[in-house]
């Protein structure tokens, strides 16, 4: 589960978690929307000390506009994900995350769940972030790894 773009480092970082041993990848991305929240993403760049971060949060692309972006952030890391060796397919998630990676699991016979993204310090603090509620969701391990880098 990611929420941009993933970097190089990220699908190396992802694809050698198991070292020789054959993996495939299913993506669920949620582009920015309605459950998107703009304080609460001001103040993790406010604590990463991103300050000209915070300031822009209002530019940010959000719902339909949102969407576009998504779409592409998710083809970019499906590429690279089969660039590397790997299958991979995805799709974008608008509504209910945590109940389409509940089902994805159920779908696949998941053995595991990544969750990759940016800090978010609030959202962690109260474990209301993605992996933390994914935990009591989903029925398998659930990985929480941080984004190398901004995409």
């Amino acid at each position: 589960m990611i929420e941009k773009a993933l970097t190089s480092a990220d699908v190396e970082f992802v694809t050698t978690l198991h070292g020789d041993e054959q993996v495939s990848f299913h993506v669920l991305l949620q582009p920015r929307g309605d459950q998107a929240d703009r304080l609460l993403r001001a103040i993790d760049d406010v604590a990463m000390g991103e300050l000209d971060e915070a300031a822009r949060e209002g530019d940010t692309p959000e719902g339909e506009e949102a969407k576009s972006f998504g779409e592409r952030a998710l083809e970019v890391s499906l590429q690279a994900l089969r660039a590397s060796g790997n299958e991979a397919d995805g799709r974008l998630v608008e509504d209910h995350p945590l109940d389409a990676l509940r089902s994805l699991v159920e779908e696949t016979g998941a053995d595991e769940v990544i969750v990759l993204t940016d800090p978010h310090y609030v959202e962690e603090f109260f474990h209301r972030d993605w992996a933390s509620r994914a935990r009591h969701k989903v029925g398998v391990p659930v990985l929480k790894l941080f984004s190398h880098s901004k995409a």
